[in-house]
């Protein structure tokens, strides 16, 4: 199905004049210049170059090069109509060890990227964590080291200083669920542990930083908008079997409650996934009251859903997610399910919690195989699926939910983590031999949707 934007019957004028519109990157993702001006060593610069974990033996050295061609992309932005763009900083070019010692190269490479978006009237939104811990904390431990919320302070206080004269949004942190997750349980992300003796320490450590990088935010610039960012996916059971219903509220505590609740003062959602009363070994007096803050916005990160049954030989909750390949539905580069009621129903969920003031989306979209014929990329099936999962964004909206922006994930073609450089997400076709750029139909969709 595809939408017909020219009828009249879905435009921009229908989410309204204050509604944001935006496109998303990371850093690591997108940079390259790993080793230049000064960058310490990331997680993923040490998880990326062992054997046989990144896809294809793929490397991020050059990523797209938007170190270096940052003024060629943010163009692209601009002839876009693209008016808000989240990207993040690299902790390692601010602080290559982490703490101590400053690196003024890695400052002024930020200051030139900000200006430059300001310049061409683009709004800069900054992520201050997207996944790539400097490689010196994580020899101390890493997001299991409770020191990490001091580490991680004195990050978020340099970058307030350097930059809070001129961006007025920033987003803490970037999916907190697949760092501790992908990274310290199951091992397929940098930095590759795994076992829950990882994993429930990283989450109370990643969700203290979460409340403490809010705070010092909140006391160096008073004025500015805060958020942070959540990964989520809609869960729904196999069966209407009690058995099935159990296990995926067990599979919605994990994916979708326990990272927001404590950060809204609710405390750990125990009641739904009684393996976090384990937690209680890293809790120490205060840790509760230190997790809570109250942010000027959340974002909310959708692409798919998830359909779960009862499985009892999986570990701490008891439940299996059907993969979407199995389940005969249209899927993504990723093997993700095209389903767009998904962002629907995840915000109808975060609109129930009456303490969140704004809701974002701040990732949304999808890779598929892209095709470069005479120059140009025809990639309908991108097309439709930011066109009906807007749809249902405008649903929510139209029924009177918070929801106040959207960001596509992404600008340009990527390095997509341990999936190296096979998924292409973007609007924008990368050639990653010659680094050549492409927009692609779905980017000139997106930019003529927008255009004033």
């Amino acid at each position: 199905m595809e939408l017909k934007q020219q009828d009249g019957d879905f435009n921009k004028r229908l989410f309204g004049d204050d509604f944001k519109w935006g496109v998303a990157t990371a850093a690591f993702q997108v940079e390259g210049s790993c080793d230049c001006d000064g960058k310490g060593e990331s997680i993923w610069d040490v998880f990326s170059a062992k054997r046989g974990k990144i896809k294809n033996g793929d490397k991020p050295h050059m990523a797209c090069d938007f170190y270096k061609r940052y003024k060629e992309d943010i163009d692209l932005i601009k002839q876009l109509n693209i008016p808000n763009f989240r990207f993040s900083i690299s902790w390692t070019r601010i602080l290559p060890q982490g703490t101590g010692e400053i690196n003024q190269l890695g400052i002024d490479h930020y200051n030139q990227v900000i200006d430059y978006c300001i310049s061409q009237g683009i709004e800069p939104w900054i992520t201050l964590y997207h996944w790539d811990l400097p490689q010196a904390l994580e020899v101390k431990g890493g997001w299991t080291n409770r020191e990490v919320v001091n580490w991680f302070s004195e990050f978020v206080r340099v970058c307030a200083h350097s930059f809070g004269d001129r961006v007025k949004y920033w987003m803490v942190m970037n999916e907190p669920s697949v760092f501790t997750g992908a990274g310290y349980f199951f091992g397929i992300h940098a930095p590759g542990r795994a076992g829950l003796w990882n994993f429930l320490p990283a989450v109370h450590h990643a969700i203290m930083c979460m409340a403490a990088g809010g705070r010092e935010l909140r006391k160096i610039l008073p004025d500015v908008e805060i958020g942070t960012t959540f990964s989520c996916s809609y869960v729904e059971p196999k069966s209407d079997k009690p058995r099935d219903v159990a296990a995926a509220s067990r599979v919605d505590t994990l994916l979708n409650r326990l990272y927001i609740e404590p950060t809204l003062g609710m405390g750990y959602p125990v009641d739904g996934l009684p393996v976090l009363k384990k937690m209680d070994k890293y809790i120490q007096p205060g840790d509760i009251e230190s997790m809570e803050f109250d942010f000027d916005f959340i974002g909310v990160q959708l692409y798919t859903r998830e359909i779960v049954d009862h499985s009892f030989f999986t570990p701490y909750i008891h439940a299996n997610i059907v993969g979407a390949k199995h389940r005969n539905v249209q899927i993504t580069e990723m093997g993700w399910e095209v389903y767009p009621p998904a962002i629907y129903e995840i915000l109808k969920k975060f609109n129930q919690y009456k303490s969140i003031k704004k809701l974002l989306v701040t990732e949304n979209g999808a890779a598929f195989p892209d095709v470069v014929t005479d120059g140009k990329v025809d990639d309908p099936r991108r097309k439709a699926y930011l066109q009906q999962y807007l749809q249902q964004v405008l649903k929510a909206k139209q029924e009177g939910l918070k929801v106040d922006g959207y960001f596509v994930w992404t600008l340009t073609d990527n390095f997509e983590w341990a999936e190296g450089y096979n998924p292409r997400f973007g609007l924008i076709h990368v050639d990653f031999e010659t680094q050549k750029r492409i927009v692609k139909a779905s980017g000139q969709w997106y930019a003529n949707f927008i255009k004033d």
